[in-house]
Parts: structure tokens; sequence; C-alpha cells
């Protein structure tokens, strides 16, 4: 009976070096997802893709896949010259690897970069995430985001009470075809968990020079409201002063 156990489980060589080689393949992806994770946190390219408050999350996928990957590299090297497979689960196979590199893949190769004109789906939105709170009217208005302010106006009784009301935000510009040359969005994304998730909302600006720049272009704008005619509904609209060019912000996202 023992020689009948011994010929069930005795595998050929040219199996065992299948194994190996999967095996090792195995310990490689994982290895490079690890370092892939931390490459993401240290560059900063994390933010792109997730909320930061869930950033901790990543910080753990970091340490698993590499300790995975050192484990697997060590019971590969301590059982390399093993004659019998371990039976008591399933062997993974290149088919797995290859689905679980693809991810891997497109993160190398396809630039880390935040959400854009390209992804606002057609259409910025004007309604903003409930107010959870009060910090929206308890801060300096002058201190209020793109999301501060819809939240303010999705919120109030008398959308004419913003008249006159003095605005200074940061956005992207965002146009649609049927905007004048004088008219763009000032724009942004909110994301709840993850990318997957955003929202592209934005405050309708004038300016006579807003052919000056171009969509997708980072720009601070400082001005006042003036309650006019926007998709057809009376809306404040951010009549600028002054537009200045700015750098991407560290943290393109806002989080409701």
């Amino acid at each position: 009976m023992a020689n009948l156990e011994l010929f069930d489980n005795y595998v050929a060589p040219r199996d065992l070096q299948r194994e190996a080689l999967v095996g090792w393949a195995k310990s490689v992806v994982l290895l490079a997802l690890g370092v892939f994770f931390i490459y993401s946190i240290t560059s900063g390219n994390l933010t792109n893709y997730i909320n930061e408050r869930f950033a901790w999350l990543s910080y753990v996928a970091a340490a698993l896949f590499m300790l995975l990957g050192a484990a697997n590299s060590i019971d590969l090297l301590r059982n390399k010259d093993a004659m019998r497979l371990d039976r008591s689960h399933a062997p993974i196979t290149w088919t797995v690897i290859a689905v679980v590199t693809v991810p891997l893949v497109l993160g190398v190769f396809v630039p880390s970069r935040p959400l854009g004109s390209a992804a606002a789906q057609g259409s910025v939105s004007l309604t903003a995430a409930s107010v959870t709170g009060a910090t929206t009217f308890t801060t300096d208005p002058l201190k209020w985001n793109v999301l501060d302010w819809l939240r303010s106006f999705n919120s109030s009784d008398d959308i004419n009470s913003f008249n006159g009301k003095e605005a200074n935000v940061v956005g992207f510009v965002y146009r649609e075809a049927t905007f004048p040359d004088d008219q763009f969005m000032v724009a942004r994304f909110t994301v709840s968990c993850c990318v997957a998730d955003a929202g592209a909302i934005g405050l309708p600006v004038y300016a006579p020079n807003a052919a000056d720049f171009p969509t997708d272009t980072w720009v601070s704008i400082k001005g006042t409201l003036k309650v006019d005619d926007f998709r057809g509904d009376e809306w404040p609209i951010l009549q600028a002063v002054t537009i200045e060019k700015i750098e991407q912000p560290e943290h393109p996202y806002l989080y409701p």
C-alpha cells in the first residue's frame, strides 16, 4: 500500500519543472504588486485612484503582497528537490497568473493621472452631496471650494441671496458644446471611495478672456456671484475678476 501511495503521488521531473516555473511566476507577480503599491504610495499617485482616507488599505496591501511573495519564494527554495507535490489544494495555473497580472500591467503602462473633462461623461453636475455637517456654513466663504458652494446653493430656499457674494475657487476648466466663448465651468471630481464612484461637479464661470484657458487647465478664480440663466434655470454664475493658471493640486479630488 505504501508503494502504491508513493506511485500515486509521484510526479515526473518535467511536471516538477513546470510546477516550479508557475511557483516562481507567482512569487514574481506578488512581489511586483507589492513594489507597485509602494511606488504608488511614495510617488503620490495613490490619490489619483482612491479617497485619501482609505490610503491605509494600500499600506496593508503592499505589506501583504511582499510577505506572500517572500513566503512563496522561501517555500520554493526549501522544496526545490522534492519529488512530491502538495495536492491538498488546487494548483496555481498560468491562467490564474495571467489574470492577476492584468491590473499590474495596466497600472505600470497606463499613465497615472487624475480624472478630467473626458471622464465627465458629457455633463458636469450642479448637485452636490447632501450636507453632512455644519462646516460649509461656519467657515469663511472665501475658503469654500466648489463642493461647498454647491452644497450651499442646493440647501438654500432663495438662490438670489447669493448675488454679489465673493468666491475664490480652484478647479479645472470644463466646457460643453453649447457654452458661449466667454463661459466655462470650474470643475472638480468628488470621490467617496475610489474613482469608480467619482462624480464631476462644477460652478459656471463668466469671463471675457475665457478662451485663453484651454479645457482641463487648472485655474484659481476670484470673482463675485451673479444669478443668471444657465442650462435653462436661474443659477449663480461666477463673474471672474482674476483667473490664474496653477499646477494641479496635490489632492485633485474633493471628498464629500
